[in-house]
């Protein structure tokens, strides 16, 4: 993987300033900036260019007053998002005050039995650990890729997020039907183990579809029953801001919208 993990605590290096700071202060820009980690639910243009789709994170930014980098990108689970360095690449560039929300756990799951798709994370939400049968790389559990990542950004002074994976049409079959994957407890064990905020988006996002019923919700699913149409994904990110205003995170602060004008309720 991309940053090590015996080293996930990087070095702080102070900016040059007019007036010296004292030793361990660390800088916080003027207006903090939101990154986002995630996969195709999250990213933009969902699915894949030309598929009608999009990702929630791409209308984040229409509720805050604050800038959102959208690092979300298709097919990734925290493992593969880890290994890709693309982690790394949050950490080097965040600064103290800034927001990053994670978010996993469509491409995390398969078995490591016999393959390796290089997305599956091992068994387990601890540091319980894998031999990939095709690589030989050690494979970590999903908790403990996402408190690696979380705590070298705490180091560099960020506000962590741990969001709970968005469901699947949950309408398909015609009767509501939502389960959360093991993956949505999983990311409240990552939150609690370095002490980040956690907000259950897939439990708000469900109650919004339940509530506009499955014609309209069928309909926020053009290809396939994971990834929305630019409507649905709308529908996704003002659920997030819901759930995130419900908890009274940090972020909250930043959001436009008054608690009461959100659709939904809180859980």
């Amino acid at each position: 993987m991309k940053f090590s993990i015996l080293a996930l605590l990087p070095a702080l290096i102070s900016g040059a300033t007019a007036a010296p700071k004292p030793a361990g202060t660390l800088a916080k820009r003027d207006a903090p900036k939101v990154y986002l980690a995630g996969d195709s639910t999250m990213a933009k243009n969902g699915g894949g260019a030309g598929t009608g789709t999009e990702g929630w994170g791409q209308y984040l930014a229409y509720s805050l007053d604050i800038e959102v980098i959208n690092d979300a990108i298709g097919g990734r689970s925290a493992r593969s998002f880890t290994n890709e360095g693309r982690f790394q690449a949050i950490i080097d560039v965040v600064e103290p005050g800034d927001f990053v929300v994670i978010e996993f756990g469509h491409n995390d799951g398969g078995s490591l039995s016999t393959t390796d798709n290089g997305r599956t994370d091992c068994f387990g939400d601890g540091e319980e650990t894998c031999i990939s049968p095709t690589t030989g790389e050690t494979v970590y559990t999903f908790v403990f890729y996402e408190v690696e990542a979380g705590k070298a950004l705490q180091a560099k002074g960020a506000n962590v997020i741990m969001s709970s994976q968005t469901p699947d049409n949950p309408w398909e079959t015609g009767t509501f039907v939502y389960e959360p994957t093991r993956f949505v407890g999983y990311a409240k064990t990552a939150a609690d183990a370095i002490g980040a905020s956690y907000v259950d988006h897939g439990q708000y996002v469900a109650d919004r579809f339940e509530a506009l019923g499955a014609t309209a919700v069928d309909a926020f699913y053009p290809n396939d029953h994971t990834h929305t149409s630019p409507e649905g994904a709308d529908v996704v990110s003002a659920a997030f801001v819901k759930s995130v205003l419900c908890a009274n995170d940090g972020l909250a602060a930043h959001v436009k919208n008054a608690t009461s004008s959100v659709p939904g309720s809180c859980v």
